[in-house]
């Protein structure tokens, strides 16, 4: 008899301490983790001062530059002291003439001049300091640069252009062309090359030498 209720208090005891157990486990029992998912990230914004996409343009016509629409405005080099006494200089000296407004500018290397004419401009790129002298690439760069700031300040969006530089002066176009990629390509202006046709006996004189 004293044996049954030895076992009969032995269980009572493990049942209370078995519930004790399963109590403190429950207590334990850690929330379910809230997965926070993480915004997601759009395209990364172009640097400040770029547009996301260019709408530059660099077209190339045969012809003469000054038959080009009167919408667009003109762009050429010319030297600090405004000579402009050869090459298509000349040209635009006699059409838009006011040299004097030009020289009042004092424009120096690297700097762009500017003639309003009815409803476009006309920029006088800077790129020597003498008639006779040659000019630099960076001289021309710097005065692309000054140009551009005109137009996006003025709403200037199409100009033509002989190949800078390239005539008299001697540059490469190669190397011109690059530039003028480099400095306007996070704009929307498009620009327009003007070579005059080469005529046929220029091209019988080519194939001449050749052989």
């Amino acid at each position: 008899m004293q044996t049954i209720r030895r076992c009969l208090r032995f269980s009572t005891k493990s049942r209370i301490q078995v519930g004790f157990f399963l109590s403190a486990m429950s207590s334990q029992v850690q929330k379910p983790i809230d997965f926070v998912k993480a915004p997601s990230r759009g395209p990364t914004p172009p640097p400040a001062g770029q547009t996301a996409e260019s709408g530059f343009t660099l077209h190339y016509v045969s012809g003469d530059l000054f038959s080009c629409p009167e919408v667009e405005s003109l762009a050429h080099c010319i030297s600090e002291d405004c000579r402009m006494g050869a090459g298509i200089a000349v040209m635009f000296r006699k059409t838009f003439k006011r040299v004097d407004d030009l020289k009042k500018q004092a424009k120096k290397p690297g700097q762009c001049a500017v003639l309003k004419s009815n409803q476009r401009f006309i920029y006088y790129l800077v790129t020597k300091k003498k008639a006779y002298q040659k000019p630099t690439y960076s001289h021309l760069e710097e005065s692309l640069e000054d140009m551009k700031a005109h137009c996006v300040s003025n709403g200037v969006t199409r100009i033509s252009m002989p190949r800078i530089g390239c005539g008299l002066d001697r540059l490469k176009w190669d190397k011109v062309s690059g530039i003028l990629e480099k400095v306007f390509e996070n704009t929307n202006i498009s620009i327009t090359v003007y070579s005059l046709p080469e005529k046929e006996h220029t091209k019988v004189m080519k194939e001449f030498i050749r052989r």
